[in-house]
């Protein structure tokens, strides 16, 4: 098989801007089904897996592993993702990597049923691939719009993932109880409800995401050469300083986020919380990193990338120092930590991407997303199965202090791009 030849889509390259707008318009509509969907399946890992993981390894040690391995699962999904986007469109790379995180889930089920540790492994992995494409997702809202809704765009799709991530972690109680209704173990419940998500969002998006956004992008500025009298190339542009300092941005904030959430669950039922207490928490923390999205893309296209970027690094420091300082039995203060690591985490990804997009052309694009996309959830990973570390030999205290921290590195990163970019002017 080959790649669609742009001239098929000649019909549709040079439309006016009330045609691409039209086009851009139904595009944000079907990512919104998809991310609201796609938004219900990644809370499960989020929620339970590491307290799936606990009881099944028997020890808290390990208990950060499944969000590792579901973040290197999201690793190869996102480099996966990247290059068939790139080759065939969002519609594949996006429809086949929700399918694939939605077997991911139906193992982890199957694993907690049979108590098999080594096929709990493999489908943490291959659900990982879920949380990357829910991620991916947010490019194919700005392949059409203008540099100045960017930001605006990335806004709409992560908005969306709230609806479905923050339902997702208060239904554990009902699903872990219609699990056990069925014989499944209450903690795989949710793992029910990312299965059908997941594949759902994948139907939606493959069925639906037409015309193609980027590849209508891609013939768009194709066409838009070819009447400047240029020619196209055969190299691939490399991607401008930008990149680098998005992709950044998103990588430090990754790694507090997770690390911190990761163990919040460990740490309540240490205090005697119920899973009804951390669904709650869990819940807020995931409302605070997608539902502020529309503000904090007006705020990034109108304030700029880089303030927006530095504020993600405060804001994520002061949720380490909250959480630091909370007691373990006060369900107020980790709520207000949990919301404040989700608000920064926010900040720093709609800031670095829209760094990226703006370094970024149709000819790289997709594939320099997904390479920082890997790099993103590689972060992840260690940040996840460093957390149970950390805290077994320390404590939940000196983990979030420590994540808080080093959120704070990514401000002199930024800084020196800035000014590295001044002097190039």
């Amino acid at each position: 098989m080959t790649s669609p030849d742009p001239s098929q889509l000649r019909t549709t390259a040079t439309p006016d801007d009330a045609e691409r707008a039209r086009v851009q318009k139904r595009t944000l509509r079907v990512v919104v089904v998809g991310q609201v969907l796609g938004g219900a399946g990644l809370a499960a890992g989020i929620s339970v897996g590491a307290l799936l993981a606990q009881d099944m390894l028997g020890t808290d040690g390990l208990a950060g592993l499944p969000t590792a391995l579901f973040t290197l699962g999201s690793a190869l999904a996102a480099f996966l993702v990247g290059r068939l986007t790139q080759r065939w469109g969002r519609r594949m790379g996006l429809g086949l990597g929700f399918a694939a995180g939605g077997l991911g889930a139906i193992g982890v089920v199957a694993a907690a049923m049979t108590g098999s540790v080594p096929l709990l492994f493999a489908s943490l992995f291959v659900y990982g691939a879920g949380t990357a494409t829910n991620l991916q997702a947010r490019y194919a809202g700005t392949d059409l719009a203008g540099p100045s809704g960017r930001g605006k765009a990335v806004s709409v799709a992560m908005v969306s993932t709230t609806l479905g991530a923050v339902a997702g972690p208060n239904l554990i109680t009902p699903l872990g109880q219609f699990a056990a209704g069925i014989g499944v173990p209450p903690l795989a419940g949710p793992f029910l409800l990312a299965a059908a998500a997941y594949l759902a969002a994948g139907l939606a998006l493959f069925v639906l995401l037409r015309p193609d956004p980027y590849l209508l992008a891609r013939a768009i500025n194709a066409a838009a050469k070819d009447d400047d009298g240029g020619r196209a190339s055969a190299v691939v542009p490399r991607p401008g300083g930008g990149a680098y300092a998005g992709a950044t941005v998103m990588i430090l904030t990754q790694i507090a986020m997770v690390a911190i959430m990761t163990m919040t669950p460990i740490h309540m039922r240490a205090h005697h919380q119920g899973l009804a207490a951390v669904g709650l928490v869990i819940g807020l923390h995931i409302a605070a990193m997608y539902l502020p999205s529309l503000l904090t893309g007006a705020l990034v296209d109108r304030i700029g990338r880089t303030p927006m970027a530095i504020a993600s690094g405060v804001t994520l420091l002061a949720a380490g120092v909250v959480a630091a300082f909370a007691p373990g039995d006060s369900l107020g203060m980790l709520i207000l930590a949990l919301i404040l690591l989700g608000l920064g985490w926010n900040f720093g990804l709609i800031s670095g991407t829209a760094l990226v997009i703006d370094a970024t052309v149709p000819e790289n694009r997709p594939r320099v997303q997904g390479s920082i996309d890997v790099l993103i959830a590689l972060a992840g990973a260690g940040g996840g199965a460093m957390s149970g570390v950390v805290m077994a030999s320390s404590s939940y205290e000196t983990l979030s202090l420590s994540g808080g921290f080093l959120s704070l590195l990514l401000v002199p990163v930024l800084l020196w791009t800035r000014r590295r970019a001044a002097v190039a002017a």
